[in-house]
């Protein structure tokens, strides 16, 4: 009787989870310019300037911080722009928008950021169907990023794919 082989591991596929590239909600810190507000309407600059060195920076530290306002308000982009100042030596990054907008974003810089030399000639699939939602945009820039370089790109499990790009195989000259 022939021993069991693992045939998937054998295969060379490399499998990328797109999971493992988002932001989990712990490292998102939120700066919300809404209490800094009079009557939660206006952004008084005096009030505001004397204000931000009163608040507690501190809880930024090493956090991802996306900066807001949740008021229904008018606010100057100036006043984002002071908050950014005092943000940027404690947290990681400073993005202006919500937490949700912030996690798709970082997530297609990362797949922006991917050192596509791993993946030369390689068969890859993108991990699908898991636990964690990762937003369609990221499918497609994977794809966009990787489609260069790859022998095949697939979908889904390595024992279970949807084809998605296969290099054409050269031909001999003659």
């Amino acid at each position: 009787m022939e021993p069991i082989r693992n045939k998937v591991a054998e295969s060379g596929i490399i499998t990328l989870d797109l999971a493992g590239f988002l932001l989990k909600d712990e490292e998102i810190a939120i700066f919300d310019i809404k209490p800094f507000l009079f009557r939660e309407m206006i952004l008084r600059e005096k009030d505001y300037r004397t204000a931000l060195p009163e608040h507690d920076w501190n809880q930024y530290e090493n956090k991802y911080v996306a900066v807001i306002c949740s008021a229904d308000a008018i606010v100057p982009v100036w006043a984002y722009m002071l908050a950014a100042s005092f943000l940027q030596p404690l947290a990681k990054t400073v993005y202006f928008g919500k937490a949700d907008e912030m996690k798709k974003h970082f997530l297609l810089n990362t797949i922006n950021n991917i050192n596509i030399a791993e993946y030369d000639d390689k068969r890859v699939v993108i991990k699908g169907c898991g636990d964690i939602h990762v937003p369609d945009a990221a499918y497609v820039a994977v794809t966009e990023k990787l489609r260069p370089v790859v022998k095949s790109l697939m979908y889904g499990e390595p024992c279970s794919t949807v084809p998605v790009y296969k290099k054409p195989a050269i031909k001999p000259a003659g």
